[in-house]
């Protein structure tokens, strides 16, 4: 009788859900597709290969249309010609709302939008403040200085420099990456020298426990599901807590502005503020590590790379009076010249085509009428519209042999950089947007080309470099991240290193 009542109980659930829980698509909207499950709609085909569901539906229903996904609806523009027409509605989204929210769900604080009334601080105002022009320098000169301490640390014994190093190429760069950056935005405790080298790869290992769920966290899962990570972000935020950073010399513009601000009516008290650095810290690095790894492992895979990348840096060395040294001497390259590499610019721009797979959100403020070349569509106060670059930078009408790395894919005839791609013909404004879009491109992204910039700046100059397995195949892409920005290798590759002895 019991397995009877559940039997009819659940029925009516269904029937309850296929009348009042399935959206009924109104004239003038995209196709829609609910999914078979509720709530989650069609996520789960999403999440587990996005690329591959996008472009199925793409082929159903053209350029534009509807899934549910984690009880929203999202409307999915296709065609990277549109992508302009789609921005230029930006009075009609409100790109905060998302983003704002993801934020405090991730890292624990609450809404840092100044309309909510927690603070009076623009964070994108303090980003223009401290990423952009001089300041931008001013951090990249910093950066440099940490890469070099870091890979070439002071009174390196001889003997040890000889030496082949074997390692995890993704778990060098992180670990590089994740140091210099560190040091970079909070500066370095000079009164315990010995505990600081601790200190980092300590939490760097608590980076690592967070970061791994953090797909999990964006989705909406508490962080209380995940004992280990929840532990591993609070002690992140402790060591982030204005106490901790007082005591740190060279503190970043970014983060002293922030600790200093005259924000008297902020009700975050310190170990939320923490949390919010932390959210700078993750933003600054999870998307710079991975990307820094295809940039190396694409390059020294190409032979022909690998070469033009040497010319050019050994070149811009010379010009700047300069040389390879095991010795010490640092090496600096001011701004003019750091601008005036185009084969490493190129380099990087290919490894991020082949490896980005974010996705770019923004949320309809009002019920509006999108109007895009191939047809108007109306859109409900609420939705979310997206865009896949992903789409459009393995696309074979934009990049012929689109899987294929070609470091000089981002070239012209005359060796400077390529600005021109074409669709059908058509001359493209959006060919590449690993960083996002609008309103919502990536604060930090100069920042983050110039650091992969500097790292592989001193990686070709100072080492020796081999692949472990001179023709090993390209490691898939961790498509659990897929939405986040650059994905990850599924798995790591080996390779060799050792100074060079000039």
């Amino acid at each position: 009788m019991m397995t009877i009542s559940l039997i009819w109980g659940l029925a009516a659930v269904c029937c309850i859900w296929v009348i009042f829980g399935i959206r009924r698509r109104k004239a003038g909207e995209p196709p829609l597709e609910n999914g078979l499950i509720p709530y989650l709609g069609c996520a789960l085909k999403f999440g587990s290969n996005p690329l591959e569901f996008l472009r199925a539906n793409q082929r159903k229903h053209g350029h534009v249309f509807t899934c549910k996904l984690m009880g929203r609806y999202v409307h999915f523009v296709t065609n990277s010609s549109s992508y302009p027409k789609v921005l230029s509605h930006g009075k009609y989204f409100d790109w905060k709302k998302f983003h704002y929210s993801t934020s405090a769900k991730a890292f624990g604080h609450r809404s840092i939008d100044p309309s909510d009334g927690n603070t009076t601080e623009n964070i994108n105002n303090t980003f223009a403040k401290t990423l952009q022009g001089n300041a931008l320098y001013s951090l990249s000169e910093v950066m440099m200085q940490n890469l070099q301490l870091i890979l070439r640390p002071p009174g390196l014994a001889e003997s040890k420099s000889a030496v082949w190093v074997t390692e995890g190429m993704y778990a060098f760069c992180y670990r590089v990456m994740f140091e210099a950056g560190y040091l970079t935005l909070f500066g370095r405790d000079t009164s315990k020298p010995d505990a600081q080298r601790a200190l980092i790869l300590n939490n760097l290992d608590n980076f690592k426990q967070f970061d791994q769920v953090f797909p999990a966290l964006v989705a909406g899962l508490p962080i209380r599901l995940f004992r280990m990570a929840h532990k591993a972000r609070e002690k992140l935020a402790e060591g982030l807590k204005h106490k901790n950073l007082s005591k740190r010399e060279q503190v970043s513009e970014l983060i002293s502005l922030r600790m200093f601000l005259n924000d008297t009516l902020s009700t975050f008290d310190d170990r939320e503020k923490a949390r919010t650095h932390l959210a700078i810290l993750w933003a600054s690095l999870a998307n710079t590590i991975p990307a820094t790894f295809w940039s190396l492992f694409q390059m020294i895979r190409s032979p022909e790379a690998l070469k033009a990348a040497s010319e050019e840096v050994n070149g811009a060395l010379q010009n700047a009076g300069q040389k390879s040294s095991t010795e010490g001497n640092a090496i600096y390259l001011d701004q003019v010249q750091m601008n005036d590499l185009p084969v490493l610019d190129s380099i990087i721009k290919e490894a991020l085509r082949l490896s980005s797979a974010s996705l770019n959100i923004r949320t309809a403020k009002e019920d509006f009428t999108l109007h895009l070349e191939d047809g108007s569509y109306n859109i409900r106060k609420d939705d979310i519209i997206a865009l896949y670059p992903q789409l459009m930078h393995l696309d074979p009408e934009i990049y012929p042999d689109p899987l294929t790395f070609k470091y000089d894919r981002y070239l012209d005839e005359n060796g400077k950089a390529k600005t021109s791609f074409y669709s059908n013909g058509n001359k493209l404004k959006c060919f590449y947007m690993p960083f996002g879009s609008g309103a919502t491109i990536c604060p930090g992204r100069l920042f983050a080309v110039q650091e992969i910039k500097q790292f592989l700046i001193l990686m070709l100059s100072c080492f020796e470099l081999e692949l472990v397995e001179s023709h090993v195949q390209c490691p898939p892409l961790d498509q659990s991240r897929a939405g986040l920005g650059i994905l990850p290798p599924l798995h790591d590759i080996e390779f060799k290193y050792k100074l060079k002895h000039l």
